[in-house]
Parts: structure tokens; C-alpha cells; sequence
């Protein structure tokens, strides 16, 4: 009889067991990955372009991405540095506020040789921001100092943290060292949004403000487009966030910029993506 009892104890113990294996098994399958795919690279061959981008919706914790290689390498932060050089520079009292302006020295400005008349000006924070005025935050960036600046890039954790030789100091995010892969870009930009940088709440308010690209009743769209020059070829970026339906999605977009038309497609094969996921 006893070793009826224990026969019968073991099979129903290995019953139990089957069926929390089962029970785990389906309750594994029905989690939702971390990333989930979408056919982004139709987009990008449409628009005859290489790059990559990522996306990231918080409320899900899901990443959607194209080229997740590229997603993963390091390039020159170009422009797309103006946003922690604005939290820096208004943090540290090198520019007071968004109405103060920093007088044009005369000489006509502009990229790859082309006059720009809207950097050609006395310009405050918020133009130069909306304007990407290079002249503008490399001034901001001498009056922040090397060793502020560096102290201020380790401690938010941007990309490689390497701005390199205090001789440097005005031109590191545009031809020096300084790298950051658009996987960092995605986790820089959520540190803002949660307001969990070194900075006071006023400041990273302000900027954020300014970062507004595209505001409507149904979303706000906080971004920054960049272009690298002094690589080939040229990489381009546009990189923020989208707040939509009370939720976040934030997006790094990383391209080879091979011709004069190249720039624009930063912003429309992001928007395309964007779409995909039913928004905009």
C-alpha cells in the first residue's frame, strides 16, 4: 500500500510539473519582445539612401529599428550636440537665458561654402538652436571652458565622452574626437525627458522648449538635425522625441549624406517611420 501511495504521489507531482512547464512555456510565448520589427528598409531604398534608425516607445519598453549594425556604431554627434551644449551652457551662466544674444562678428558664415543669411546676425539661443548657427555655439562652447565642458560630458555619460585637447574646445562635436552611436543618442534624449540629467529643472525646461520642431493639437515633436562635413561621406542625423496620446517615442536617425538632397531626407524617411507605427 505504501508503495502504492508513493507511486501515486509521484505521478501526480510529475502532472504538477508538466503543467507549470506548460503553463511558463505559454506565458513566455505571449510576452512581448523587447523589439519588435517593422519593414523599415523599404523606406530607405524608396529615397536611394543608406542609414539607419531607431526608434523606442517607453510605455511598451519596445525597440523598433532598421540596420540595428549601424545602430550600434559611433559617429560625430555634428549639430545633434547642440542640445547638451544648450543644457551646459545655460546651466553654467555662459548665456544667461533665451532672450540674450551674441553679437555676429561680421564675417559671412555658412556650410560647404554657401552663405547662410540666417546665421549672418545677432542671434539668442532659441534662433540659433532653430537656425543650427555653428558660429553661435562655438562661442558659447569657449565661454563654457574645456574643463567645465568635459566635466559636464562625463557626467551625463554623452557617447565616447572624449572631447579631446582643450585646443579643441570649439570644434570637438563637428572634426574631433567626440562619438556617439545612435543607441546613446536614444538613451541621452530619455535622461532629458525624465529630467534625469545634472541640471536645474529651469534649464533643461528652457531647452526642452526650444527643441520644439513641430507642435499640433495631437502631438509635440522635440528634435535635432546634425550633419558631420568633415567625413566621407558626409553623415547626417535627426534625432528627438515625439510626444503623442500621452505617450513618448523617441528616434535616431543616422544617414550617409552623398548629395545636396540627401539633408532633407533625414526628416522624411524619419516621418515615414514614424507613420508606420500609426503616428503623426
Amino acid at each position: 500500500m505504501k508503495k502504492l501511495l508513493s507511486l501515486l504521489l509521484l505521478l501526480i507531482l510529475a502532472v504538477v510539473g508538466s503543467l507549470v512547464v506548460e503553463n511558463h512555456e505559454v506565458y513566455s510565448q505571449t510576452e512581448p519582445p523587447i523589439e519588435q520589427r517593422i519593414d523599415f528598409k523599404r523606406h530607405f531604398d524608396d529615397l536611394g539612401v543608406n542609414g539607419s534608425i531607431i526608434i523606442y516607445d517607453l510605455q511598451s519598453d519596445r525597440f523598433y529599428q532598421h540596420n540595428p549594425r549601424r545602430n550600434n556604431t559611433a559617429f560625430l554627434p555634428a549639430s545633434t550636440y547642440k542640445i547638451p551644449n544648450s543644457l551646459i551652457a545655460l546651466e553654467t551662466g555662459a548665456i544667461k537665458d533665451d532672450v540674450a544674444v551674441l553679437t555676429w562678428d561680421g564675417i559671412e558664415k555658412g556650410l560647404n561654402g554657401s552663405p547662410l543669411k540666417e546665421w549672418n546676425q545677432d542671434l539668442n539661443i532659441r534662433l540659433a538652436y532653430k537656425y543650427s548657427a555653428v558660429w553661435f555655439y562655438q562661442v558659447l562652447a569657449r565661454k563654457i571652458g574645456h574643463q567645465r565642458m568635459q566635466d559636464f560630458v562625463n557626467q551625463i555619460q554623452y557617447g565616447n565622452q572624449n572631447i579631446g585637447a582643450e585646443e579643441y574646445i570649439d570644434n570637438f562635436w563637428l572634426d574631433g574626437e567626440l562619438r556617439i552611436t545612435p543607441q546613446q543618442q536614444i538613451a541621452f534624449l530619455r535622461r532629458l525627458y525624465q529630467n534625469d540629467l545634472p541640471f536645474s529643472q529651469k534649464t533643461i525646461d528652457l531647452v526642452k522648449d526650444i527643441m520644439i520642431a513641430e507642435q499640433t493639437p495631437d502631438y509635440i515633436l522635440r528634435a535635432k538635425t546634425g550633419w558631420a562635413t568633415s567625413v566621407t561621406p558626409n553623415i547626417g542625423w535627426y534625432v528627438g522625441y515625439l510626444e503623442q496620446n500621452d505617450q513618448v517615442y523617441f528616434f535616431a536617425t543616422n544617414l550617409d549624406l552623398n548629395s545636396e538632397t540627401d539633408p532633407a531626407v533625414r526628416l522624411e524617411v524619419t516621418r515615414l517611420c514614424l507613420q508606420d507605427l500609426g503616428l503623426l
